[in-house]
């Protein structure tokens, strides 16, 4: 079947070429219509108390999307007028300021100190605007839009759907940069280190299909998050070249065997299909670990990637060697010296001094490991972004001038009885760090009958038999003060009502840290586990796993340990993401060598002169893929404002000449020194396969014909993969 697929493949290039390019046209229509989700808290799961509360806001109250709009030295007469042309903007539902409760002529010395003290702080008045469809929503973007196009420059739009807001038009204007920045920065690299000018460029349209046969199909999925848009398409370019330079290396040498082209094409195909299907399996199995994180971003992120992977091989297969075929004239016509570093003399001194390398490798880890546990994390989600974005220094505002470092939504029943309601509140109003609660009860006087409440006011605070009690913190989202707080405001709260919800930015950012905490250390284990059962079967070696994992767990620790010595804090998504990618994306390199130096070995070398072939003939393919993984994440980490972004980049960036190095110097002094246990605890190690037994077939001349033996078919990985 393959062998067929392969030749059929070869005969008609430019047919298979057109077919690639018109499944291209429906991918991206379908890369268009993919939604694309900027809400991070959207991501946790739906059984936390703070995401069912999240649901209620949106159903009935429709104040899961509530935003503040502070507004500066501006009389009463302004506000109440722009107050009346915000509610005319389609998709919003309302905007609660003092004239929906109380006239706008009465003096604020006349007010009850709750209104004056939510409503007016010095020079500055706040109103609530309120948005008919969730907060990430299309909808909700563009009536933002509109609200702040009829605010003058002393007004503030503050609130999480705005961030969102400006995050969403801050993507969409560095995306584009992004890829080019990749695209450019790859093409570099590949152009010094393969023989041919045009070469990268047959690689990188490859991969550029793969890429939008990737983002074609997340229409299934029906939304990605913008992290996942972001880093998608350079985290693919990075990992899955190295399919591409493997076939072309294939091709290469089946080209001495064939007079035609197209017969070495399909024969390089057959060759390369079982060999990038193996390498492929740890990439693979390192995203998809990221899908067993409670947070669903991680999911999100895991399989975008491995079917990114999946579609790579499939493209390397399928699509690549028609470009190959198409440009073999011109790109042999345009070749020129290689420019690769010699490392035959490190590598002699690394083995000749394998056991002191060995010695510095387990030195290595104590550091490491130190410096990645007590590495500085972040949670809030806000630092991430340039803190002079609209919405930053709106919200800046809100917490300086209203005290409203963050917001409490508490979603209840509504027939608890008004004194342990008030009660209720009391206790919470005594909670530290509580600056103002806002709840029917404080709106309206004791007594004062529900009908004498405006109607849009009362439907704010009640629905459907439940109610809702707004409360200002002055302690930041993410911090540990606003944890303890939210503990105790929800201790509060199920003493008086066992089922209300207590939700909002800070109580879901305080469920995100104790998930994403727990997060890291399964996807880690996962991911181990699952590399290691790969690395053992492709091996037939107990040994050899512990090994290689070993090496590049390494240069994880490593990487992951940098920003506790330069000081640095990194968002919490980026550890996670890195631990199970460098993993899967960079085991390959200690792959080629291991599977090089078996080889060597079964040739009849002994242990030095074995692993000085594997490494000497391994340095050059490690150099290229890690420098292309490596150049493909670096411009993205250093030009994107985001730093959710930024830091997962500059990490896989980092990460990726780590691990070459780990493995391009202590590897062989691991592999040199360990040799004599990997051969006790491996199968076929020192000495090849048996090969297949002879099949007699009978002879039209001779009825005992002398059979030609099989050709053995190696199933494990090539020593060109990467």
């Amino acid at each position: 079947m393959l062998e067929k697929t392969a030749k059929a493949l070869t005969r008609k290039p430019k047919l298979v070429l057109a077919i690639a390019v018109a499944v291209l046209v429906l991918c991206i229509f379908g890369s268009a219509a993919t939604r694309i989700n900027y809400d991070i808290l959207t991501y946790l799961p739906p059984d936390l108390d703070s995401s069912q509360g999240e649901q209620l806001l949106e159903e009935p109250f429709h104040m899961a999307a509530t935003t503040m709009l502070i507004v500066e030295d501006m009389p009463p007469e302004y506000t109440n007028s722009l107050r009346r042309e915000i509610e005319e903007v389609p998709g919003v539902t309302s905007a609660l300021w003092l004239s929906s409760i109380a006239g706008v002529q009465i003096p604020r010395d006349f007010l009850p100190e709750e209104l004056a003290d939510m409503f007016f702080s010095g020079d500055a008045t706040m109103m609530i605007v309120q948005y008919d469809s969730p907060g990430a929503s299309s909808e909700t973007m563009e009536a933002i839009s509109q609200v702040r196009k009829l605010c003058n420059e002393k007004c503030f739009l503050a609130g999480f759907s705005v961030v969102i807001k400006d995050t969403k038009d801050l993507v969409d204007q560095e995306l584009p940069l992004y890829v080019g920045l990749a695209v450019l920065l790859s093409l570099i690299v590949m152009a010094a280190t393969m023989e041919s000018w045009l070469l990268p460029a047959a690689f990188l349209l490859s991969i550029g299909m793969a890429i939008l046969y990737n983002f074609g199909t997340n229409i299934f999925l029906g939304e990605i998050s913008y992290i996942t848009k972001a880093i998608a398409a350079v985290l693919q370019l990075g990992v899955t070249m190295d399919y591409s330079i493997f076939l072309y290396h294939r091709y290469e040498e089946e080209r001495h065997n064939f007079e035609d082209k197209r017969d070495a094409m399909a024969v390089a195909i057959q060759a390369a299909f079982t060999s990038l299907f193996s390498s492929s399996l740890t990439t693979v199995a390192g995203f998809l670990a990221l899908c067993f994180m409670r947070l669903l971003l991680g999911r999100d992120i895991g399989i975008v990637m491995a079917k990114g992977v999946v579609l790579g091989v499939a493209t390397v297969v399928l699509v690549l060697p028609a470009i190959l075929l198409i440009l073999d004239g011109p790109i042999r016509r345009h070749t020129h010296r290689v420019f690769m570093p010699d490392l035959s003399r490190a590598n002699r001194f690394v083995v000749r001094h394998s056991k002191a390398f060995l010695v510095v490798f387990l030195l290595a880890f104590v550091p490491a490991i130190y410096g990645q546990n007590h590495a500085g994390i972040y949670y809030k989600l806000d630092e991430s972004l340039p803190q002079d974005m609209p919405s930053i220094v709106a919200t800046n505002k809100l917490r300086d001038e209203f005290g409203m470092a963050s917001s409490h939504f508490i979603v209840m029943r509504d027939d608890l009885p008004r004194y342990q309601m008030t009660e209720m509140l009391e206790k919470m109003e005594a909670v530290e760090g509580v600056e103002a609660v806002v709840a029917y009860d404080k709106l309206a006087p004791t007594g004062l009958p529900e009908f004498f409440l405006p109607q849009d006011v009362l439907d704010i605070v009640k629905q459907d038999g439940m109610q809702i009690v707004m409360l200002n913190s002055a302690y930041e989202t993410a911090s540990d003060e606003a944890g303890a707080q939210v503990e105790q405001l929800n201790a509060i709260l199920k003493s008086y009502d066992p089922n209300g919800k207590m939700t909002g930015e800070a109580v879901l950012t305080k469920d995100l840290i104790d998930i994403t905490d727990v997060d890291f250390q399964v996807t880690s284990y996962i991911s181990i586990a699952a590399i290691f059962v790969i690395i053992a079967i492709t091996f037939q070696s107990i040994s050899i796993p512990v090994l290689l994992v070993a090496a590049i767990e390494l240069a994880i620790f490593v990487n992951q340990s940098v920003p506790y010595f330069d000081g640095s804090v990194v968002p919490f998504v980026a550890p996670t993401v890195i631990g199970c990618v460098q993993l899967g994306a960079t085991v390959d390199y200690a792959i080629l060598m291991t599977t090089r130096f078996r080889e060597e070995l079964q040739k009849g070398a002994d242990r030095q002169e074995a692993i000085l072939a594997a490494a000497g003939a391994a340095d050059s393919s490690i150099i290229t893929s890690a420098l292309v993984l490596f150049c493909s994440t670096l411009g993205v980490g250093f030009i994107s404002k985001i730093e959710i972004i930024s830091s997962i980049c500059i990490m896989l960036a980092r990460g990726s000449i780590i691990s070459a190095v780990c493995i391009l110097f202590l590897l062989p002094a691991l592999l040199a020194v360990f040799e004599p246990v990997i051969n006790k605890t491996s199968l076929h190690w020192r000495k090849p396969k048996p090969k297949a037994l002879p099949v007699k077939e009978p002879a039209p001349a001779l009825q005992a014909a002398q059979p030609e033996p099989l050709p053995e078919t190696d199933t494990e990985l090539q020593p060109e993969q990467i």
